[in-house]
């Protein structure tokens, strides 16, 4: 049991049989009375969001969670397989857990996956990954007096703004946490 006011961003608690991992966090002191902590956070299994307001001194559950490197293999739909790189396990995980990072993965893609046990519960992509264009409007001439850009769509179905020169079958280089094109590899 960890007390809230040891809750920061990344932090994951158990509250009623759930799992949450801390988004956002705040310390609020009145004048009188016992301090709160607003806590915004994610369930791991279901993918919601919950806002909490605890008073000071109130415990939760610490969770251990593992982490597990894996190789993105394919997908059926619904599930998406993983290969662990030391055991050689192939854990699968749906859909809805993951939909965030579904439009950077590519098979062959080495990820981070986190256990609660052995259940799977979430991806932690590379900082930025290299992604085919398939797609590229075709850039107007003499439109170049400031920084403009197109929408390009890429082998995953990622869309991204990029510069005009990005033509299709270029590899761009994106950003996983804010999904903006970084450069032309």
């Amino acid at each position: 049991m960890i007390d809230v006011n040891e809750l920061r961003k990344g932090i994951v608690f158990e509250l009623d049989g759930d799992l949450y991992k801390v988004l956002e966090y705040s310390h609020h002191k009145p004048g009188r009375g016992n301090a709160t902590i607003r806590v915004k956070a994610r369930d791991l299994r279901k993918g919601t969001t919950l806002e909490k307001t605890f008073t000071s001194g109130y415990r939760v559950q610490d969770v251990r969670l593992d982490y597990h490197n894996v190789q993105y293999l394919y997908n059926d739909g619904h599930l998406y397989y993983f290969m662990d790189n030391e055991t050689y396990e192939q854990p699968a995980v749906s859909a809805e857990i993951i939909a965030d990072a579904i439009p950077y993965l590519k098979e062959g893609m080495e990820v981070k996956l986190t256990f609660y046990g052995t259940e799977p519960l979430n991806i932690e992509l590379p900082v930025t990954v290299d992604i085919l264009v398939t797609e590229a409007e075709a850039a107007v001439r003499g439109d170049t007096a400031t920084g403009v850009t197109k929408r390009v769509k890429t082998e995953t179905g990622l869309e991204v703004q990029v510069p005009a020169f990005v033509n299709a079958d270029d590899v761009i280089r994106v950003d996983t946490r804010t999904g903006e094109y970084v450069t032309r590899v």
